[in-house]
């Protein structure tokens, strides 16, 4: 791995603070070159290599969030990026966070509590004392849409706004595959069976560290029945009646907006 930024060299960095980051108010966000790094006096606590951004050397910085007065900067959730920048960019940035999340959640072993220090040649951190790595968290989840002919099945979480309709989601448990966690999900949450898997696309998911894995699936069986845990409400909705739903900058949203292609083209056969 990298070490830290080489002055001879050109190098752009990323401000995190609390994990939010620092943009300039009212401007799209750009990354720091290292005039400004400098300028702005940021208080760095732990940086961190990331890898390449047009020519020039990343790297997250981990700041205190007290800012210079005058310096016309704000710090922003990550999620205030989705749409806002490229899909490459928003990785970057979720990267940027969870590396800063892996650092502080293994300062100390998990297995023997000694302190760790971070791997030469990888990105890990290494108990001396046990020889036990720690590389950053990484969670699989499943995510679907479920058709039944020019329907889909949506579910709106007890955490969603009220209107808000989105695909099922749950993370993989030991020992599943991410067809039988789907499986499980969806009988759990709304007690249908389904079939005709069909893997769709995955994507990271820096909150704070999961790695959403898309499938499209064909109702098998079953009427809805919610959990009353976590879902509050699912129907089935015709492509062309859907509710709010995620835009297409996230998985969920990519998943409705295939399938209601799909059936809009089969409509017109």
């Amino acid at each position: 791995m990298p070490g830290p930024a080489d002055p001879g060299a050109a190098n752009c960095y990323i401000a995190i603070a609390d994990n939010k980051l620092l943009t300039r108010r009212g401007a799209p966000w750009a990354p720091l070159d290292d005039s400004q790094r400098v300028a702005l006096q940021l208080d760095v606590i732990s940086q961190h290599y990331l890898g390449m951004l047009g020519g020039r050397a990343c790297h997250v910085l981990e700041c205190s969030p007290a800012l210079r007065p005058g310096a016309g900067l704000e710090w922003f959730g990550l999620r205030s990026f989705l749409g806002r920048v490229d899909d490459s960019l928003f990785e970057l940035l979720g990267r940027a966070q969870q590396v800063v999340t892996w650092h502080n959640d293994h300062r100390f072993c998990g297995r023997c509590g000694k302190p760790t220090e971070v791997h030469g040649r990888e990105r890990a951190k290494l108990c001396r004392a046990c020889n036990l790595q720690f590389y950053p968290r990484l969670s699989p989840c499943v995510i679907t849409v479920i058709s039944r002919g020019d329907q889909c099945l949506l579910a709106r979480n007890s955490r969603f706004p009220q209107g808000y309709f989105s695909a099922l989601a749950g993370f993989v448990e030991a020992g599943e595959s991410a067809e039988q966690a789907l499986r499980r999900e969806v009988r759990e949450e709304v007690g249908i069976d389904i079939e005709n898997l069909r893997y769709f696309r995955s994507q990271p998911w820096p909150f704070p560290g999961q790695l959403m894995l898309g499938f499209h699936a064909e109702h098998a069986g079953g009427d809805i029945c919610i959990d009353d845990e976590e879902i509050e409400e699912a129907h089935w909705f015709r492509f062309d009646r859907l509710p709010l739903v995620p835009q297409a900058s996230t998985l969920s949203g990519q998943l409705i907006q295939h399938f209601v292609a799909q059936a809009r083209a089969r409509s017109k056969e």
